[in-house]
């Protein structure tokens, strides 16, 4: 079933698990992500970057991802991860994504408010919810997903003391943070600032998203998840894992590409379920958000009926 991110990151946030967020560019990712989530009966959040665009158009994602997202018996999220710009945003609203992420953490801190709240109040007209980023995930070398190197990554870290004023002024829905983590595969072992982890879960009311998880040690997601991560973002394991499979499998049967589909749905099947029996979001794809609505939807609600009721009285 096709939901948005508070039906799957609230009772992660509640039960102390996350959520995964597996890119899927092409049918085999996809395919793969939903047999692994139904396999697990874990909820699941799908999707593409903006960075990613090039090798699957936005439009074309969407002709699978959200039919594939509302046949599922688990639910699924369909979320546009690192949005960059307003317009791809507004373009994966209109297409039916139910979640996106609009990423200004490059541009000052008042700007990045001003224009996250902005897109908040439009994807929440959707019905959809919204990620922003405070402070910045740069990437590691060859990175898919990112796009900024950085010399000094601590520089960039989330401001503690920030955190709760940018939540607070721009409605978002989750917050994506910087503490030591990076896009891509790591040459060197991440050390993670867990204290820092902490002390944001403690100060926020919304869900974590750590970005840049693939490469982190099972360790460091236990803590992270147990110091407040609820959606963890992943796509260089599974993309390595398809590519591996269909590799091994050209070298053994040396056919065409039909023979090496099934390679890839398979490969990304079992890489996927191993992070979400890690992030222990098997067997959560029937637990209901606690508590109802909360301020936030009943504030949206009560706009949306109150614009109907203009429509009407205007006409």
């Amino acid at each position: 079933m096709l939901v948005n991110m508070n039906e799957v990151l609230r009772p992660a946030k509640k039960n102390h698990y996350a959520v995964g967020l597996f890119n899927a560019v092409n049918l085999e990712l996809a395919r793969g992500i939903i047999n692994a989530a139904e396999c697990t009966r874990s909820p699941v959040i799908m999707g593409t970057a903006e960075v990613l665009l090039p090798y699957g158009p936005l439009d074309e994602v969407s002709y699978y991802l959200i039919p594939m997202a509302k046949k599922a018996n688990v639910p699924v999220v369909v979320h546009l991860d690192h949005g960059l710009t307003y317009d791809t945003c507004i373009k994966a609203l209109k297409l039916g994504f139910s979640s996106i992420m609009y990423d200004c953490s490059t541009d000052s801190y008042e700007e990045n408010v001003r224009k996250v709240k902005e897109m908040a109040d439009i994807a929440h007209s959707y019905g959809a919810t919204i990620e922003g980023e405070l402070g910045h995930v740069g990437d590691n070398e060859g990175s898919a997903e990112g796009s900024d190197h950085l010399a000094d990554p601590s520089a960039f870290f989330t401001d503690p003391k920030l955190a709760k004023d940018f939540v607070d002024k721009t409605g978002v829905d989750a917050l994506a943070i910087a503490v030591g983590n990076a896009h891509g595969a790591y040459k060197l072992p991440p050390k993670l600032d867990f204290e820092r982890i902490r002390t944001i879960a403690s100060t926020v009311d919304v869900p974590l998203v750590l970005h840049g998880g693939s490469g982190l040690t099972d360790n460091d997601f236990r803590q992270a998840i147990k110091d407040g991560i609820s959606k963890v973002n992943i796509f260089t394991d599974i993309n390595v894992a398809a590519v591996e499979a269909e590799f091994k499998k050209f070298q053994s049967m040396d056919k065409g590409l039909i023979d090496l589909i099934p390679a890839a749905v398979e490969a990304v099947k079992l890489a996927t379920m191993e992070k979400m029996k890690l992030f222990s979001s098997d067997g959560k794809a029937d637990v209901k958000a606690a508590g109802g609505f909360n301020t936030d939807d009943i504030e949206m609600l009560t706009k949306l009926v109150a614009a109907e009721v203009a429509k009407y009285l205007n006409k």
